[in-house]
């Protein structure tokens, strides 16, 4: 909805608050305003002139040369090459110094040899959207009306002297689809009195029933139809200002008659249609369903095919009109229209609605009526047409209303009390404050002796049925920013995150800080790719959905670590040969054949690595991903929970992965260790399949995690004593374990051992078939005091007699 200020203040004294103000203070108050435009977009020095003379621009055939007078006392010299400028219009002038929109400057200039002293405007010089102007005006010059008075800033004359408060409403304020609605709501904001337009209609002596006749044969979708006759109209174009009003809502002008509907409608929320009453046999007006096969030209020029369920105005016999929507074609008011039937009823918003959208014809009419019109303004609004149409087009109103009524709205009552209202706001009010509010907000009320409030609501205010729907009123006019905070606290706190999913959270981050990307692929999948990667499925049965939206989605997804090679799949066919993602969710498992209990839904972390770490630059090679790119991504993870030191790895050979390049991911747990899942390459023939270079993938389950996960930070103090560091290099069988040597050093020196690492490995013909070389640097440190060479030398020596025992290592010469 758009609301203009000037308009509005008609309403409202709006003294005092400029556009943004006032939309700062509507947006505080629950009605948010999504922008405030000015009308002006850069025009200055714009003057009303009155075109004197027009002759032929002696060099150029589409140019014209004019006398133009714009009051002040000088015939100015124009050349304007508009083909509809002609002798005795008045039209918008830019005079030398004026400055348009995009701060086009006017300057004094020579158009083929001959001197132009300005410039005539059109209307998108002006800076007005073409498409809300009358089609008359979208071409050429804008011409303005004769009574525009010569020397009159253009700015004051097309209202541009304006702003226009864009209103985002939620469904249930439709009572702000109108100028009055959202003078109420000022009002309430304000405390300022809301100024009721006049709507009085002087009427000839002809009574309307003599003229007009009105039925309802569909009571349950229309409950309120009423009608007027307006005799001897003269249809043409609207005055400036209604003009001006319209096009600052957004709604194109057509005529006096229509325009006035339009009008009222944005003044009072109520559609209004007007028919060529000439059209409609003996003013006869029946509201029905319509009827198989039935259809319908309407003022658009389409032809509709009505269903049954869709509400017509018919003469009797043929529809005239579809009721809430548009109107039809074979009753449109135009130039040689003389006498209006005007037509304002209520109809129900669900039958609007399903017809708007069943026919793909959405109109301000319909999306007033969808969400439900004030029952009180149908007559006022009627009255206030009625009234306007007889002063713009001189018609005559003819006395009396006809109208039929198939049920009466009973007023509704809300009774809400002090208490109450302070309990679920938190606030301290007093019966005076909560009074003053319901005052402001024009709520007839009655309070008892026990602070009850007993609150009459208007029926513009449909959406206040409860309680609570008067305690929102008085906390937003209260203001929002006026009721107490308080920390929330309890067992369980609204809006906290739960420790896995903080933990989700802390990994997505850390991931893609490290670079990679993640990736959100579908729950579900095919049966062939579950059966890829069994044995990270746990030998679970895939759960099979009822109603699969294809073969490849038919099943849920057992395991992470298919789809992740689908996607990169998918980037290698569009030339993006690189991939690091991951994904954390869910998989599903069942036991059953028969699904008869609901599946299992495990959360589980993989990821995916193909390509290379780094791409070829002048100065290097690129650097393709290795196993250990894998690894270094699950020991992030495990250092970001806390749980590295109960973290080891095993070799293994699942199904789809490389023999001799796979790890098995296990987990100390209270029960003793677990595999949780596996890191390695993709075994070479998928990779095949799947046209990719060397992949390496990791998939692990997170349940576990999310109990040993530990966020405690433990520091060290710095060492104050010098550490000792021993190399040593051992011979041993290739099936021994880098692991098992360090792990045997560990046992051996215990806590005077700070660190071991394997830093070199070596195979060759002078070791001998199947052996190698493992090369270890051991540091030994003391906390409370420095080690001797004596002690050091010793302990050494027990870790190499360890090593020559439990693995027939031999110390390399």
């Amino acid at each position: 909805m758009n609301v203009s200020y000037k308009w509005l203040s008609e309403y409202i004294d709006l003294s005092g608050y400029t556009g943004a103000e006032l939309a700062e203070k509507m947006t505080r108050g629950g009605i948010e305003i999504d922008a405030v435009e000015s009308r002006n977009k850069g025009v200055s020095g714009v003057v009303v002139g009155f075109v004197k003379s027009k002759e032929k621009h002696p060099d150029a055939d589409k140019l014209n040369v004019c006398k133009v007078d714009v009051g002040t006392g000088e015939e100015l010299q124009i050349v304007c090459g508009a083909k509809n400028v002609d002798a005795g219009q008045h039209v918008p002038v830019a005079v030398i110094g004026a400055v348009l929109p995009g701060d086009f400057k006017i300057k004094r200039a020579k158009l083929r040899g001959v001197e132009s002293q300005g410039m005539i405007c059109s209307a998108k010089e002006l800076g007005l959207n073409e498409k809300l102007l009358p089609k008359e005006q979208q071409e050429g010059i804008l011409v303005l009306p004769e009574t525009a008075k010569i020397g009159t800033p253009v700015v004051d004359l097309l209202g541009l002297d304006d702003e226009v408060l864009e209103l985002d409403l939620t469904p249930n304020r439709s009572d702000c689809l109108s100028m009055l609605g959202a003078a109420y709501e000022i009002g309430a904001l304000t405390g300022r009195e809301v100024r009721l337009p006049g709507g009085e209609v002087n009427h000839a002596a002809i009574r309307t029933e003599g003229l007009v006749s009105v039925t309802i044969s569909a009571p349950e979708q229309c409950s309120h139809y009423t009608a007027r006759y307006i005799k001897d109209v003269k249809v043409g174009p609207s005055p400036l200002w209604l003009q001006n009003r319209l096009m600052a809502a957004g709604v194109r002008p057509i005529n006096n008659v229509v325009d006035v509907t339009n009008f009222v409608m944005l003044e009072y929320g109520q559609p209004l249609h007007a028919f060529d009453a000439d059209r409609i046999p003996g003013g006869r007006i029946d509201v029905r369903l319509a009827r198989e096969g039935e259809t319908l030209v309407t003022l658009d020029d389409q032809e509709r095919k009505l269903e049954p369920h869709m509400l017509l105005i018919t003469d009797g016999n043929s529809p005239i009109g579809l009721a809430g929507v548009m109107g039809g074609a074979n009753t449109e008011v135009t130039d040689g229209t003389v006498n209006i039937l005007l037509e304002s009823a209520r109809f129900d918003g669900g039958t609007i609605r399903k017809t708007s959208r069943q026919l793909g014809l959405r109109s301000d009419a319909s999306i007033r009526f969808e969400k439900e019109v004030d029952p009180a303004r149908v007559i006022p609004a009627l009255d206030r047409a009625a009234s306007l149409i007889a002063e713009l087009a001189q018609g005559l109103v003819t006395e009396g209303i006809v109208e039929a009524r198939t049920k009466d709205v009973q007023p509704v009552q809300v009774d809400v009390s002090l208490e109450r209202i302070n309990r679920f706001l938190g606030t301290d009010l007093s019966r005076l404050e909560v009074q003053t509010i319901f005052s402001r907000l024009n709520f007839d009320h009655e309070v008892s002796g026990s602070d009850v409030f007993t609150v009459g609501v208007p029926s513009r205010r449909g959406d206040i049925t409860r309680p609570v729907d008067l305690i929102e009123e008085v906390a937003r006019l209260h203001g929002y920013d006026e009721i107490p905070t308080t920390l929330i606290h309890g067992d369980a706190v609204p809006g906290a995150l739960t420790k896995p999913q903080a933990i989700r959270r802390e990994l997505r981050k850390r991931l893609t800080d490290a670079g990679l990307h993640e990736v959100v692929s579908y729950s579900f999948t095919s049966p062939a790719r579950t059966a890829q990667f069994p044995s990270l499925a746990e030998e679970a049965r895939a759960v099979r959905l009822a109603m699969p939206m294809s073969e490849d989605r038919s099943v849920l997804r057992t395991t992470l670590v298919a789809q992740l090679l689908e996607t990169a799949a998918y980037n290698r066919n569009r030339k993006n040969e690189s991939a690091a993602i991951f994904e954390i969710g869910s998989v599903f498992h069942t036991d059953e054949e028969r699904l008869t209990r609901l599946p299992q839904e495990k959360h589980r972390f993989a990821a995916l690595l193909t390509g290379s770490r780094t791409e070829a630059q002048w100065n290097a090679k690129a650097v393709p991903v290795d196993f250990y790119d894998a690894k270094g991504i699950l020991e992030t993870v495990f250092a970001v929970l806390g749980v590295a030191d109960k973290v080891s790895y095993a070799a293994a050979q699942p199904e789809h992965f490389h023999p001799g390049r796979t790890a098995a991911v296990v987990l100390e747990t209270t029960r003793g260790p677990e595999v949780i899942g596996y890191v390695g390459q993709l075994h070479p023939q998928l990779q095949l399949e799947a046209d990719l270079a060397d992949t390496y993938v990791l998939e692990i389950g997170l349940d576990l995690l999310y109990e040993l996960a530990n966020s405690d930070i433990v520091y060290k103090a710095l060492p104050r004593y010098p550490a000792m560091q021993r190399d040593i290099a051992v011979v041993v069988g290739s099936e021994v374990a880098a692991a098992g040597l360090t792990g045997a050093a560990w046992e051996t020196a215990g806590e005077l051992l700070e660190s071991v690492r394997v830093f070199d490995v070596y195979t060759g013909e002078k070791l001998g078939a199947g052996k190698k070389s493992v090369a270890l640097s051991l540091v030994y440190r003391h906390g409370e005091r420095t080690l001797t060479d004596e002690e050091v030398a010793e302990l050494h020596g027990k870790v190499v007699a360890n090593f020559e025992q439990s693995f027939g290592a031999e110390l390399r010469k």
